[in-house]
């Protein structure tokens, strides 16, 4: 196991728990400003941390704009320091007022929007007008996820000058996400996301060219996030999100990319019903649940152990190596997918050359914070 996930006294820590490892973290951080180039291209996407600490952190370093996918996101956010925020969901029912209220309890932080769809767009434009406020709204663009979004095209071009002729809307511009694109091969990912990147600079350019602003385009996630970073188009927001923590599906599918895990899972033995199982207090109220069952997650001291069994508050292990366990010893194991993991518990442990220094609240892994 990797000495830099070892704890020198772990007596304090309530298993199973997230640790954070702040030198790890740290060293991401420069990961991701060495692909950026520099913190003003950056707008970093919060769902995967969703702490205010991690956020300042990242303010420290000169990122100042934000991304992120709830109210209460951008609301622990905003509560951080940020006065550059972009929520990146489309809004509809309650959250078109939520957005208002955010504005006024807000005033000196740049909320932005998306939309995709010209009937929230009219209601949003409504509410602002009638509280006296404005916000920008970008249009969401499918390039190829089919998940939400408008194709670049005749209609997003439409829907684009509907949001500009809005009252109480201004046009802020793109929202580019291609989470579909997983290929392992850099250079084959690159040609994919060129191809769809040649149809929103074509959509953009005709936008301009009829006077209408396009002031940016926030691109990608993590995957692709070294791929818009090797772009000069100076309208470009770079929006990692994972790359933070970074996790194993990452690690695995994104070979190209430098970061390391900078959470894992401190989880103990509480019972070897078998000369070849042993279990650990690691259920799936305790790390994400959406990649397939056996595949969860990485035992760094058990790599090759069979994740045979896994209920709410338990991981049944099969291994030979079993006898050298007893209940009360501790292993540590990395999510493969961290984002969820992160929203399933209150706080993280913070870990610096090996001491436990501190504890985080998950402040954001509610719907609603007070908005």
């Amino acid at each position: 196991m990797d000495a830099a996930y070892r704890i020198e006294d772990t007596r304090q820590i309530i298993s199973p728990a997230l640790i954070l490892y702040k030198d790890l973290l740290e060293a991401n951080f420069e990961g991701m400003l060495t692909i950026a180039g520099n913190p003003s291209r950056l707008r970093p996407h919060c769902k995967t941390h969703k702490m205010p600490q991690v956020t300042r952190l990242e303010l420290a370093r000169g990122i100042t704009k934000h991304k992120c996918a709830t109210f209460a996101e951008a609301e622990m956010l905003a509560d951080a320091g940020v006065n550059d925020v972009f929520l990146s969901y489309n809004l509809v029912g309650p959250n078109i007022d939520r957005a208002v209220a955010f504005r006024q309890k807000f005033p000196n932080v740049a909320l932005r929007v998306q939309a995709d769809h010209p009937r929230p767009i009219a209601e949003l434009g409504k509410a602002m007008t009638a509280a006296g406020q404005t916000i920008d709204v970008l249009i969401d663009l499918d390039v190829g996820q089919h998940r939400t979004g408008v194709a670049p095209g005749p209609q997003a071009k439409q829907l684009y000058q509907t949001i500009a002729s809005t009252p109480g809307l201004g046009a802020g511009g793109f929202h580019v996400y291609d989470g579909h694109q997983h290929q392992k091969s850099r250079a084959e990912r690159a040609t994919a996301i060129d191809a769809e990147w040649e149809k929103v600079v074509a959509l953009r350019d005709e936008l301009v060219r009829g006077g209408l602003p396009v002031p940016r385009i926030v691109c990608g996630g993590t995957g692709s996030f070294p791929i818009y970073a090797a772009k000069t188009d100076p309208t470009i927001e770079l929006s990692p999100g994972t790359c933070v923590f970074n996790d194993v599906g990452y690690s695995e599918a994104f070979p190209d990319l430098v970061f390391q895990p900078a959470v894992a899972i401190l989880t103990r033995v509480i019972s070897r019903p078998s000369a070849d199982h042993v279990t650990l207090d690691l259920g799936y109220k305790a790390v994400a649940s959406d990649p397939p069952a056996g595949k969860r997650l990485t035992l760094l001291d058990l790599p090759d152990a069979e994740q045979v069994l896994q209920n709410e508050e338990h991981l049944v292990l099969r291994t030979p190596r079993a006898s050298e366990f007893a209940p009360g010893d501790e292993l540590y194991a990395i999510p493969r997918h961290i984002c969820p993991s992160i929203a399933l518990h209150k706080s993280v442990y913070v870990v610096s050359q090996g001491k436990l220094i501190d504890q985080w609240d998950v402040v954001a892994r509610d719907r609603w914070l007070t908005i």
